[in-house]
Parts: C-alpha cells; structure tokens; sequence
C-alpha cells in the first residue's frame, strides 16, 4: 500500500473541506435545530414518548443517519466526480498506485467529513434533549461503518454520473426518501402488520434501528441481522469498484 499516495489524496479532499468549515459547521446546526423545532415541537406534543423514550430524544439517531448518509454520499461522489470532470483524473490512473490507494484517499476523506458532520449533530442535539448512549462503542461502530459505505457508495455514483445533474438524481430520489421511510422519525413497530414487512425492504432500516440501539437498547430488527446488512452492503459497493477499475467502466474514454 502506498500511503504517500493515499495520504496526498486524503489532505487534498480534506483541504477543499476546510475552506468551506463553517459552511460544512453551520449547516448542519442550523438544520438540526429546525428538525428539532418542526419534530420535536409538532409531533414531540402529539408524540410524548416511543417506547419509553421521549420523542425528541429517540428521532436523535435517525437524525445523524439522515445527515451522515447524504454527507458521505455528497463528499464522496463530488470528490471523484471532479477529477472526471476535468480531466485530472487520467493522471491518477496513469500514478504508480492502485485502486485500492485511490478508492482508500476519496472514501477515507468522505467518510471523516461525514463523520465530523454527525459529531457536530449529536452536540447540537444534546442542547435540546437529554442525550443517554448504553453502547458507546456499538455506536461509534455504527458511525463509522455507515460512513464508510456510503462514502463508498457516493464513490460509485461520482464514476457513473455523466453530469451534476446525475450527481444528485440517486440522493434525492432515492436515498433520502429510503431515509425517511427507513424509521428515521418513527419506530417501525407503529405501522400496521403488512407495512412493517414492507419497511423491512428497506436497507436504512437496518442501519437506524442498529443505530439506534446503541442509544436506548430498542431496535425494530435484531444487532446482528443490522451488522450483516452493512457489512453485505460495504462488501457489495467494494466488489462494484473493483469491477469498475478492472474494466474502465465510465473512466476510460
């Protein structure tokens, strides 16, 4: 492994995130303060608790995840997008490193701007409601792993999109509904029978409600049926990239 290689990838993207820092710190709280506003206030005093835990604290998980997700995502596929875009990127795949080097700056990059994203999130939450995480580890396990294969999964996105256009099609009509549908904002144990086993369709599920368990200790689908989903997940996004540098697929002209 080249780790000059991989570092001078990971300080480049890293740096671009810098120069935007209180952009990339100021959004997030402002957001995050206006969910807690419209959920916590409008649903919150319909909604007092779900499943012994109040409201406001137990849509803090599905929070993180929403914005945890679309950051890795939007960091990742932007950060290999631009290269293509303007040509650099024929440098890289002319470099003396591999795949494994090019994928591991962009993704590792992606997925620390991401994480630094949720950080910040569950600071501001912990000014609204009283935050209590019984699985510290679970959750900075959960964390890092949802960063890491969705910033490999914007990775793949950055390579098949042909325009900015393409950039956004997949995160806004397909991930971020799978986000809300997934219990970001309720428990799926609320919905009637078929529609439970319906949202068990939806691979978010599985993220949240793990996610999720390592704050309260509830979950809507067992630890361990959530820890293969992700690890299945990160597996497969790794086997498309591989595939898409042994063949060239939307790199080579």
């Amino acid at each position: 492994m080249n780790w000059t290689a991989v570092g001078a990838i990971y300080r480049f993207e890293m740096a671009r995130f810098f120069r935007t820092l209180l952009q990339s710190f100021i959004s997030p709280v402002i957001s995050t303060s206006l969910y807690f506003v419209v959920f916590g206030a409008a649903i919150g005093s319909r909604i007092q608790e779900v499943e012994g835990v109040s409201y406001g604290a137990f849509i803090v998980p599905g929070l993180v995840m929403l914005s945890v997700i679309t950051q890795a995502i939007s960091n990742a596929s932007f950060g290999i997008y631009f290269p293509k875009f303007i040509g650099t990127i024929y440098e890289l795949l002319s470099a003396p490193i591999n795949f494994l080097e090019i994928v591991a700056g962009y993704v590792g990059a992606a997925a620390t701007k991401a994480l630094f994203i949720g950080i910040v999130i569950l600071a501001t939450a912990a000014l609204f409601v009283p935050l209590r995480i019984e699985h510290p580890f679970a959750m900075l396990a959960f964390l890092v792993l949802t960063c890491l294969s969705f910033a490999l999964l914007g990775f793949i996105l950055g390579i098949w999109a042909k325009n900015f256009e393409q950039l956004q099609l997949v995160p806004l009509l397909v991930v971020t509904p799978l986000i809300f549908l997934g219990g970001s904002f309720y428990s799926i144990s609320m919905l009637p029978g078929i529609w439970q086993k319906i949202a068990l369709l939806n691979p978010v599920v599985y993220l949240i409600s793990g996610f999720r368990w390592s704050f309260y200790g509830l979950a809507d689908v067992p630890v361990g049926v959530s820890l293969i989903a992700i690890a299945a997940f990160t597996g497969i996004c790794l086997a498309v990239i591989w595939w898409i540098f042994r063949t060239g697929w939307r790199i080579r002209s």
